[in-house]
């Protein structure tokens, strides 16, 4: 039996509707979400149905939900056009093989899926294993890279880490095997989270001029270690307990370009937050 062509399982998802709405910055705002483990086929199909009827996404927005590998062809068939599919997690691998209980990004990229997640601290800590290892995660994100997806690298520090003024050190920790990595051009398609995983899950959150003072940091260290053109085009992201409610404030500050949303991506709340972006 033939497998189904992309062209086919994508054929019947809606267009979605932009809006002129959003204010011209230095960077395209990219508002991803994270459904985490959650949802079953009926919950989640249910969610698509949401989002397929709300609103218009402001045009100088780039929006993705990174879901459940399982329910990735169901987003891919019936999730609307102006929203992308994402993963959670690849394999290192670069093709096929060995690999058991792996996904391959040449894999995700097959079936049309263009975003992934990398180095989200839930899989760093290892859900009581090891965890992955900041060489692993820069190893995965080129390789996601080289195989043609588009990468959010999530970074960000404990509270210890953060009370002890150490909230750089680890950010810059995470992201020196990045940048060792990747090639000038790769940086195109990657978008930096950062994620205080004090405030991932939590209800805890960053004040807007923490973020900002953090997002800001980050950008002079991809500036000062890559190159000021690349951090000047780089989007980081802010991740953290972001909703409706507080998505305006934080999104107004000048290095933060959008958001990696975990609960409110789940519920029609997270259109609230693409709308949070600066208005004209």
């Amino acid at each position: 039996m033939s497998p189904v062509p992309n062209s086919q399982i994508q054929e019947n998802r809606p267009d979605g509707a932009s809006s002129d709405i959003g204010a011209e910055g230095p960077r395209k705002y990219l508002i991803g979400g994270n459904w985490k483990c959650n949802g079953t086929w009926d919950e989640n199909a249910a969610r698509v149905t949401v989002f397929n009827e709300a609103g218009p996404i402001p045009e100088n927005v780039e929006v993705a939900i990174c879901v459940p590998e399982i329910f990735i062809p169901m987003m891919l068939s019936s999730l609307r056009k102006d929203i992308a599919v994402g993963a959670q997690n690849c394999g290192v691998n670069k093709g096929n093989g060995a690999f058991t209980g792996e996904i391959g990004s040449h894999q995700l990229a097959d079936i049309g899926c263009p975003w992934v997640i990398i180095g989200h601290s839930e899989r760093r800590v290892g859900f009581g294993m090891a965890g992955e290892t900041v060489e692993l995660c820069a190893e995965k994100c080129k390789v996601a890279l080289d195989n043609g997806l588009k990468v959010m690298f999530a970074i960000g520090e404990k509270m210890e880490e953060r009370e002890a003024g150490d909230t750089m050190k680890v950010c810059a920790q995470q992201l020196a095997p990045l940048a060792k990595a990747l090639d000038p051009s790769d940086w195109a398609n990657v978008a930096i989270a950062y994620e205080p995983v004090w405030a991932i899950g939590t209800g805890l959150i960053a004040s807007p001029e923490m973020a900002q003072e953090t997002h800001a940091d980050i950008r002079k260290w991809i500036s000062d270690n890559v190159s000021a053109d690349i951090a000047n085009a780089t989007r980081i992201q802010y991740g953290g307990s972001m909703k409706g409610a507080n998505a305006e404030a934080l999104l107004a500050q000048p290095d933060i370009d959008g958001g990696l949303i975990g609960g409110a991506s789940l519920k029609a709340d997270f259109f609230n937050v693409i709308n949070g972006i600066p208005k004209k």
